[in-house]
């Protein structure tokens, strides 16, 4: 038997103490510097290749849609592979998960392919999380493309340390692509290397103010599904992005009051919302509206809030650069959003 005095025990005692806290704050250090200085995947030029995948939803019968979005590309000077599961079908997905699966980690993998759009939203993404693997696209990033419920793609890169583009996907193409030339137009420019800034319409809700910090976010009902998740976002110091489309508004102050209380804006820098379209109308009428609504749940907090940024599931949709660090100006009557490290 070892006897040991009571100031040795003390003190190996405060050792293993300081130990823990040492190897807790080295942990700590380690998740914020993963986010803190993204690495950016190279931006195209003519010659480059795109791969189109669909993480989600069901594609049959749309083969039209992707089509035009491959002659979109090509006529930028891009090649275009399509994943060879995209029009398949499986219940409401486009074929299996691990079908989808493949198609994505094909890409993600292939040192030739520059980007992935998505071919479009609609529910899946969420259920080949877990499965996909970035050793190789660490060595090849490549910005991954879409919106909607590609956003838990999007939070999964973020919080591997990559940028990726918040903008259209194949689905959104219309006919006439006249009518959608600024979604196009700015799609383009952020895939190239330019990404455009944005002067907003003034809104009577916006909160004056400024900030500065690293873009991130997107569709809400993901961004609160992700909650508890590794794919939740630590939006500590930057500025969040939210949009939505069809919810009820008790549905919206729902998700806005559960990423309340999980922390999720406590050291939040700023909110820019984008479309909030085709609210559904309760039996039981809310009695605000959406941007009061917001405005209501985070009165408790001093960040500059702004709206009418048309980005989301109308026609007119903006490309925002997830992780690039952003100006967010909301002046007395307009707002200004800027990239500053293009």
């Amino acid at each position: 038997m070892i006897l040991r005095s009571p100031l040795v025990v003390v003190i190996f005692s405060i050792c293993l103490v300081l130990k823990g806290t040492i190897y807790a704050q080295s942990e700590t250090n380690n998740s914020i510097k993963m986010t803190s200085t993204l690495i950016q995947p190279t931006y195209l030029k003519a010659g480059d290749t795109v791969a189109i995948v669909a993480p989600s939803g069901v594609l049959k019968n749309r083969e039209g849609e992707v089509q035009q979005a491959v002659a979109l590309l090509k006529s930028w000077g891009l090649y275009v592979v399509v994943g060879k599961h995209v029009f398949k079908q499986s219940n409401h997905f486009a074929g299996t998960d691990d079908e989808r699966c493949e198609d994505i980690q094909n890409a993600l993998d292939d040192p030739t392919i520059s980007a992935i759009w998505c071919a479009r939203g609609g529910y899946g993404t969420v259920r080949i999380l877990d499965k996909l693997d970035y050793t190789k696209f660490k060595n090849h990033p490549k910005w991954v493309i879409g919106y909607s419920d590609i956003t838990a793609l999007h939070n999964q890169l973020h919080n591997n340390g990559f940028k990726s583009i918040h903008a259209i996907m194949c689905v959104s193409l219309t006919k006439d692509l006249s009518e959608i030339a600024d979604a196009v137009e700015t799609f383009k420019a952020a895939l190239f290397g330019y990404p455009k800034n944005y002067d907003l319409y003034y809104s009577p809700y916006n909160k004056i103010g400024e900030a500065k910090g690293q873009l991130v976010g997107g569709n809400l009902t993901i961004l609160h599904t992700m909650l508890g998740s590794k794919e939740s976002l630590d939006t500590t110091n930057k500025i969040l992005f939210i949009e939505e489309i069809g919810e009820y508004k008790y549905h919206i102050d729902r998700m806005l009051q559960s990423m309340k209380r999980a922390g999720y804006f406590e050291n939040c820098k700023g909110l820019i919302v984008g479309d909030m379209s085709r609210m559904r109308k309760n039996t039981t009428l809310w009695g605000s509206s959406v941007e009061q609504l917001i405005l209501d749940v985070l009165k408790d907090y001093d960040f500059p809030i702004t709206f009418n940024m048309p980005a989301g599931h109308e026609k007119k949709n903006l490309a925002l650069t997830l992780g690039m660090t952003v100006e967010l100006k909301v002046e007395k009557d307009k707002t200004l959003v800027s990239f500053i490290n293009k």
